[in-house]
């Protein structure tokens, strides 16, 4: 992964600034957090640093670290998230397991491993690294484990933590650890890169993001294109079920969630924030039918990784959004 470019100029300063051993890289979920993460590793792990500290990029141990195989650096991510972000889990030697879902969370038992992953001999002679992400992954009692390594480190042990909600890690966990705010993308800046990433009309797709460029991306690799996401409020006040097919149900309550929070911003005279103004024509969101709506999306919400049909419950969400959104006339 390349760095963000609206986050050099932030590298350097978390380098510089280092006055402990972990760091706590914290902004929205999707902010850069793995990115700038794994630049601060490799600048701790480089054998021939920058004068500003950051990664040489031409050592060995840069190279390994691109290659996601340096022996002093373990990336811990759920296993969900494994294959989305190509990092290969380390085998913890349970055949079993492998049938189960992915999990959804840091296991305790992959992060007691990468403590004594940390407490070992560096194999390079810089450092032995530990990323996690996302940090809030972590359930109680592997965030517990950490606690008590990031009370007395080892050596040349450095702890990364990735954290999208700050807030529900432990106040212990957190005051142990550096935290850096992770800054907001320029607009100029985040709709340049997402045109160099070959993204159409990127002022669509990073509004419906919210703003946040890596987002933007993601939706743009899910095939979602600027021209049906602008139509997809009044497509689905016409209940048209095509327009979200091959959706996942948690992409779907996600986009019908941005969706009603701008219907609601209209409602009471506010302006849109996902969808652009030309997108609601046609349309005359009210506040009660809109209400109902957003509560029935919080409680699907909590749910949306079930097992259930795909398809019927796509079925349901669209009607449900029908019945909250109506045409004018």
């Amino acid at each position: 992964m390349s760095l963000l470019p609206w986050l050099e100029p932030l590298l350097p300063a978390v380098l510089r600034g280092l006055r402990g051993h972990a760091l706590m890289l914290h902004g929205p979920a999707a902010a850069g957090q793995l990115e700038l993460a794994l630049a601060v590793a490799q600048a701790w792990l480089c054998e021939a640093p920058q004068a500003d500290a950051t990664a040489c990029g031409q050592c060995a141990a840069c190279a390994l670290v691109r290659s996601r195989t340096h022996p002093d650096l373990r990336v811990l991510v759920p296993e969900a998230l494994a294959e989305t972000l190509g990092w290969a889990l380390p085998s913890e030697g349970d055949t079993a397991s492998s049938k189960a879902k992915p999990s959804k969370d840091i296991r305790v038992e992959a992060l007691r491993a990468a403590i004594e992953f940390a407490q070992q001999t560096s194999s390079r002679g810089q450092a032995q690294v530990v990323l996690i992400h996302p940090a809030e992954r972590m359930n109680a009692v592997s965030a517990n484990t950490l606690l008590k390594t990031l009370e007395e480190p080892p050596g040349l042990a450095r702890f990364i933590l990735c954290t999208g909600a700050p807030d529900r890690l432990l106040p212990t966990l957190r005051s142990r650890c550096q935290l850096v705010s992770l800054p907001g993308a320029p607009r100029d800046q985040a709709l340049a890169w997402l045109g160099a990433q070959g993204v159409d009309a990127p002022e669509v797709l990073l509004d419906a993001a919210g703003g946040l460029p890596l987002a933007a991306l993601e939706l743009h690799r899910l095939g979602v294109r600027p021209e049906a996401w602008t139509r997809l409020p009044r497509a689905l006040a016409a209940g048209e079920v095509g327009a979200v097919a091959g959706w996942s149900v948690p992409m779907l309550v996600d986009a019908l969630s941005r969706c009603c929070e701008d219907g609601l911003r209209l409602a009471v005279g506010g302006t849109p924030r996902y969808f652009t103004p030309a997108a609601w024509t046609g349309l005359q969101p009210r506040l009660a039918p809109l209400l109902a709506w957003h509560a029935e999306l919080k409680r699907v919400a909590r749910h949306d990784e079930h097992p259930w049909n795909a398809g019927l419950t796509t079925e349901s969400l669209v009607s449900g959004a029908s019945r909250a959104l109506h045409c004018a006339g």
